[in-house]
C-alpha cells in the first residue's frame, strides 16, 4: 500500500465569500478518482466505508440529519442531492463552518470538488492570520487521499496505515509540500507573499510536529 504515488489534490484555490451578510474565506480541493459518481457519493455517505479511511461517524447522514465524526467535528446535512452535491455545518471547537462537496462525471472518471468556507468571527481569523488556508487544506488533502487510497483497496482499513505514513520522513515531506502548495494558492488569491509564506510554514510544522 503505498501513499507515496498520491501527490495530492490537482487543484487549489483560496477565495472570498459571504456568508448571511459577513464576510467568510473559502478553501477549495478538486481532486479527480477512477470511479463513477454513484460509487464516489457511496465511499462519501455509508458509515461502514467511511471509517475504512476516513474516521469513525455515528449519526444520520441524510437530509436534516446529524452526525458526529470522532474525535473530529459534529454537524448538520442541510444538502443532500445524491449523486451530485452534499454540503453540512462543520462544528469543530466551538465554531460553526460550512463544508460543501460536489460531484460530476467526467472523462477520466467521477471529479470531486470540496469548499470548506471558514467564518471570519475574533477567533476564527486569528487562526487564519496565524496558518493561512494550509491548516484547513492540508487536512482535507490527507483525507482525499486516504479516499483515493480506499478506490484502490475498498475492504481494507487504511487507517492505521495512513497514520504510520503520516508521521514517517516521506509523509512529513509531502506535508510540507501541501503546505507550501496552498501558500502559493493563498498569494495568487491576493495575500501578501511573505505573510502566506509564513504561514504555510506554521502550518507545515504544526502538521508534522515540529512546531
Amino acid at each position: 500500500m503505498d501513499f507515496n504515488k498520491t501527490l495530492g489534490v490537482t487543484f487549489r484555490e483560496v477565495e472570498n465569500g459571504e456568508r448571511d451578510g459577513r464576510p467568510t474565506h473559502i478553501v477549495r480541493a478538486i481532486q479527480t478518482y477512477s470511479t463513477t459518481p454513484n460509487d464516489l457519493w457511496s465511499a462519501l455517505t455509508d458509515k461502514e466505508r467511511i471509517r475504512r479511511w476516513f474516521a469513525e461517524v455515528s449519526g444520520d447522514l441524510e437530509l436534516g440529519g446529524r452526525f458526529s465524526i470522532k474525535g473530529n467535528a459534529d454537524g448538520e446535512i442541510i444538502v443532500c442531492d445524491p449523486p451530485e452535491l452534499l454540503a453540512m455545518t462543520w462544528e469543530y471547537g466551538g465554531v460553526i463552518s460550512w463544508v460543501t462537496i460536489k460531484i460530476k462525471n467526467v472523462d477520466d472518471g467521477a471529479q470531486l470538488t470540496l469548499e470548506h468556507e471558514l467564518p471570519t468571527d475574533e477567533q476564527s481569523e486569528s487562526h487564519w492570520e496565524t496558518y493561512g488556508p494550509g491548516a484547513t487544506g492540508v487536512g482535507w488533502e490527507l483525507a482525499l487521499l486516504g479516499l483515493g487510497m480506499h478506490q484502490s483497496n475498498p475492504g481494507q482499513s487504511l487507517l492505521e496505515a495512513a497514520a504510520d505514513w503520516a508521521e514517517g520522513p516521506q509523509g512529513k515531506a509531502k506535508m510540507r509540500d501541501w503546505a507550501a502548495a496552498w501558500g502559493s494558492a493563498h498569494i495568487r488569491a491576493g495575500s501578501p507573499a511573505q505573510s502566506s509564506k509564513d504561514a504555510a510554514e506554521r502550518t507545515a510544522k504544526f502538521y508534522t510536529g515540529e512546531e
